[in-house]
């Protein structure tokens, strides 16, 4: 790639941040094999009988990996239409021997999956790092030794979309997610200017939504917006979201850069754990859990 290709692309994804807040990446570095791998194991667990997937299941959403429906069953008054297992990714050496043994490749080959998407993680936190005018490491720095999750995300078929959602409106505590959907079939929408926006599936592709974290990294100058999935009466639909998130010590605190200009700092210092507790002892759609760490004047 080209000085001016790569600043055409760095330019493309400033934009795409300060006006969305998602994108799609193609190109990405991430071999095909490792994504198809990662689709055929999760279809394969999710085909698993009921009584093997059962052992799994938890409502405490504390632990470092579960299979549940929703975020916080026992909060929530209206529950999602999916089944999800969530997973912590990192280090992987702590993580994966919990990891489900049953499909019997399904450690070996999340655990690919995982190392090739944090890698890609870190290249587009660079990239938006550039784009905001950063030292390419800035963002990176400022996050630390990065925490990572994974989602794998079931849409079962629904006789009744119109009632439920697989996944409400909301936006992403964390910094940076990285979404693997069906090519078969589109669930996903983006909040713009008031209306729904469906995100159509592309070949090889991932779809690049930032995090709380990094609107306030950015004082606000790129957004975390609210998305949703939806559920159809037709097919059933998969997802893989990977989650990247600051570590714990890390102080969430816009650079001097970005307010050089004379721009009021929008919000406050903070540490994720902080956030992330505030975050969560809230209702998922109250207003942006961000308006709670502004600045006040």
């Amino acid at each position: 790639m080209s000085c001016s290709d790569r600043n055409i692309i760095i330019h493309q994804i400033g934009e795409a941040c300060r006006l969305y807040g998602f994108f799609q990446v193609i190109n990405h570095g991430v071999p095909k094999k490792v994504i198809d791998e990662m689709l055929g194991v999760a279809h394969e667990f999710f085909r698993l009988p009921v009584e093997e997937k059962m052992k799994l299941y938890s409502d405490d959403p504390s632990k470092t990996m579960r299979l549940s429906t929703s975020f916080n069953v026992k909060k929530e008054t209206v529950h999602n239409w999916r089944d999800y297992l969530r997973l912590h990714c990192y280090p992987l050496e702590k993580y994966a021997p919990e990891w489900p043994s049953n499909p019997s490749s399904f450690r070996e080959i999340v655990s690919r999956y995982c190392m090739e998407v944090r890698q890609l993680g870190y290249r587009l936190e660079e990239a938006i790092s550039e784009s905001l005018g950063l030292e390419k490491d800035c963002i990176k720095n400022v996050l630390g030794e990065q925490g990572q999750h994974m989602a794998i995300n079931f849409y079962p078929q629904c006789p009744q979309p119109e009632l439920t959602y697989g996944l409400p409106a909301h936006t992403d505590p964390n910094a940076l997610t990285i979404l693997l959907q069906d090519l078969q079939v589109a669930g996903l929408q983006v909040l713009k200017d008031g209306k729904w926006l469906a995100v159509k599936p592309q070949p090889n592709a991932f779809v690049i939504n930032l995090g709380d974290q990094l609107e306030s990294l950015s004082n606000g100058k790129y957004k975390s917006v609210w998305h949703r999935a939806i559920v159809n009466s037709d097919k059933a639909r998969m997802s893989v979201a990977s989650f990247l998130c600051p570590c714990d010590n890390s102080i969430i605190s816009a650079p001097k850069t970005l307010t050089e200009d004379g721009s009021p700092t929008i919000y406050r210092d903070f540490t994720y754990p902080e956030y992330y507790n505030k975050f969560w002892s809230r209702n998922l759609d109250q207003e942006h859990c961000l308006e709670l760490f502004k600045k006040r004047s």
